[in-house]
């Protein structure tokens, strides 16, 4: 498996519209970084967020997922309660090559401040926008900018395209939009 370079990222996103909107380049000007960089991509959070809250004893249940275990918000940043955590999407809309697996690594910025962001991998043929966890393991409020960088994704090439794709497979998170809770 090779990772995959910025040329070969910028040609896909410009090409097939891998990546939508494509930012060619790093932005950092007063924000978080985002965009293009040598090996990867910087996605930003978008102003979406989903935030727990217990305000109606609610379980978490990813078999049957209680809605009112959130508050839903939009605004340029959020604050996530201490110890707590919230679901958020990229800006950015993915198409995944079928000879591609996505991972993503949380931004450094967050990761000292105590936010983990984690995604699990994007799977060849899989699109949409990507649901973003965030988890707040400090003791503190912690505030999370939208539409600055979140996390950055790692492009890997297989040695042959898959078998069998996400799309082939009909997965129950292909073509997502907005913030995706847990489906059965």
């Amino acid at each position: 498996m090779a990772i995959m370079s910025d040329k070969w990222i910028r040609a896909n996103a410009q090409k097939n519209g891998m990546i939508e909107p494509f930012v060619d380049g790093q932005r950092r000007e007063g924000t978080i970084s985002y965009g293009l960089s040598s090996y990867g991509y910087d996605a930003r959070v978008a102003e979406d967020f989903k935030i727990f809250t217990n305000v109606d004893n609610a379980i978490v249940d990813p078999k049957n997922f209680a809605e009112n275990s959130f508050v839903d918000r939009t605004a340029e940043c959020h604050i996530i309660p201490p110890n707590s955590f919230a679901l958020a999407r990229t800006v950015e809309y993915f198409r995944v090559p079928r000879d591609i697996l996505v991972i993503c690594l949380g931004k450094s910025t967050y990761a000292r401040c105590g936010i983990i962001v984690n995604v699990t991998p994007l799977e060849p043929g899989w699109e949409g926008h990507v649901t973003l966890e965030f988890s707040n393991t400090t003791p503190l409020p912690a505030k999370v900018y939208a539409n600055e960088g979140a996390c950055q994704f790692l492009f890997l090439q297989g040695n042959e395209p898959c078998e069998t794709s996400y799309a082939d497979r009909a997965g129950k998170y292909m073509k997502q939009r907005g913030v995706t809770l847990p489906k059965l």
